[in-house]
């Protein structure tokens, strides 16, 4: 064997595995267009697929105004399917920007998208000359991809001021709105319906720990309720309870921060793994040169008690994890 074809021998197998390594390399995630989304809601519905229910930044926007939604999809959270704008602004008679963080749900046959939305200016220099307003709304599809329809022309409340809501069912199906505002850590019980809120917001038991944070999100684990947060809206931490609506226990932390920016998640169950959707800024993405949040995907692991092992950010992701 001359020395050409034993380097061969060593070098193609180590280039073929690169190349491997690479074509999963999938941070931030691939949904085939080139818009910037942020805040992922992840799902899994009947048809076993993964969905991602996203907002949308415009290119070179002004302060997080945001005019609609999509939705995205896919088998092994590689390959993705754009379904593109499922709801808007424009499907609204009472609010006209701020598309948040939105959430969706499934209940009696019908997807139900729970978004934030608003009016007004927020005056970051002059506070006092703000008029900003924030509610959230459910509208209704047959389709988890759409298309939705304002299912009650109004939002759930007007007051507390509210946005970035979490719509929980739990296994006897009773449904539950966690939303961040109104000054404290709320949760409502929705009615059967998922239309209205049934009785007073719950001021939850938090241990004693309330740091400012945003957009909650609420799952379970072998009978362990886990609401999960933005901690100061960068650094996503966790607590612990054996009710939806606790009392909770702070875990720590999930993800540490990433410079100064914001970050929103969600974390999900799939084919037997677990995975945390998450946003981060990505550097000179936009026409203006500025940073612009697009959503990345890791896989996630628990410990024997129920604990959740932190994660660091990789270009990587969940690499091929699920083909």
């Amino acid at each position: 064997m001359n020395k050409k074809t034993a380097l061969s021998i060593i070098i193609l197998p180590l280039l073929s595995l690169f190349n491997t390594n690479n074509s999963y390399s999938q941070n931030p995630l691939n949904f085939g267009s080139k818009i910037f989304t942020a805040d992922p809601s992840g799902h899994v519905w009947e048809d076993g697929k993964m969905y991602i229910y996203a907002s949308h930044d415009e290119e070179c926007q002004t302060d997080f105004f945001m005019k609609d939604w999509h939705a995205f999809s896919s088998s092994d959270l590689v390959n993705w399917t754009d379904h593109g704008a499922i709801f808007s602004v424009k499907d609204l008679t009472w609010a006209d920007n701020f598309a948040w963080a939105p959430d969706c749900a499934y209940k009696n046959g019908k997807y139900y998208f729970c978004f934030p939305v608003g009016t007004g200016f927020k005056d970051r220099v002059n506070p006092k000359n703000s008029t900003k307003w924030m509610g959230i709304g459910i509208a209704v599809s047959d389709s988890p991809t759409g298309p939705f329809k304002d299912a009650i022309g109004k939002p759930l409340w007007t007051t507390p001021y509210a946005n970035d809501p979490c719509l929980f069912i739990d296994d006897d199906g009773k449904g539950y709105i966690y939303f961040n505002g109104g000054g404290d850590y709320l949760v409502a019980e929705m009615n059967d319906d998922l239309l209205s809120v049934k009785g007073d917001m719950y001021k939850m038991d938090m241990g004693g720990y309330k740091p400012k944070r945003e957009g909650p999100w609420i799952f379970k684990r072998k009978g362990i309720y886990y609401y999960t947060m933005p901690e100061e809206n960068r650094i996503l931490t966790y607590y612990t309870a054996k009710s939806p609506k606790g009392p909770w226990k702070y875990q720590g932390v999930i993800m540490d921060e990433e410079g100064e920016s914001n970050n929103h998640h969600s974390i999900v169950e799939y084919k037997g793994k677990w995975v945390l959707f998450y946003h981060r800024w990505i550097e000179n993405k936009s026409e203006c040169g500025d940073k612009q949040r697009q959503i990345c995907a890791e896989n996630l692991y628990f410990n024997e008690d129920g604990t959740i092992q932190k994660i660091n950010r990789t270009t990587l992701g969940v690499g091929n994890s699920f083909k």
